[in-house]
């Protein structure tokens, strides 16, 4: 396989093996110039980044534990404590944002693609600059208090959480899967 083709295969790297330092401004302007290129039908542009570090990172714990006691008042301190300590596993978070529009040309599925890709691409160009990347979700991405807190619109939506920093240590690559069950020929017929 091919060196280009062989850098594609990334790998995600676990959060809490992710450390100072992370991309720096003139190396985000890049990795979001990337994701900038992302598929867009319409050229919508239906995604924007916000970056979180430092003391930021903080606040956003307590954003989660909030979001988390609303949805469960019940909730365990040790599962609360979990929840605190996810935007402190890493130097740097970039929270995908998709920015959905009313468009009869490209419906919402298609936006949200777009933005997805986008996120993709912040991981290939992350990782292409050395540093490691993963990208996550969970209940926080889907809450709207946290969307709120975030200060995002009613038409916007949390794609995802990407982590990033450099790897604290050089992580084997995954085994591939196997790809053969996941391709079909269309005959016509």
């Amino acid at each position: 396989m091919n060196q280009k083709l062989q850098f594609l295969e990334r790998h995600s790297t676990p959060a809490k093996l992710l450390v100072e330092p992370a991309p720096d401004d003139a190396q985000l302007r890049q990795i979001f110039q990337v994701a900038s290129h992302a598929p867009d039908h319409g050229r919508l542009n239906p995604y924007r980044f916000i970056t979180i570090r430092g003391d930021a990172r903080h606040a956003l714990a307590e954003v989660f534990a909030s979001a988390v006691k609303r949805r469960d008042p019940e909730v365990s301190e040790a599962y609360l404590k979990k929840q605190k300590d996810k935007p402190l596993r890493s130097p740097l978070i970039v929270v995908v944002v998709a920015c959905l529009s009313d468009n009869p040309k490209v419906p919402e599925v298609e936006q949200m693609l777009s933005a997805g890709a986008a996120a993709h691409s912040i991981l290939l160009a992350s990782n292409a600059m050395g540093f490691g990347s993963i990208m996550l979700t969970g209940d926080n991405a889907y809450d709207r208090s946290v969307c709120k807190a975030l200060g995002l619109a009613a038409n916007e939506k949390i794609i995802s959480f990407i982590y990033l920093g450099t790897e604290k240590v050089e992580l084997p690559h995954p085994i591939k899967p196997d790809i053969n069950n996941k391709i079909s020929s269309w005959t016509g017929k």
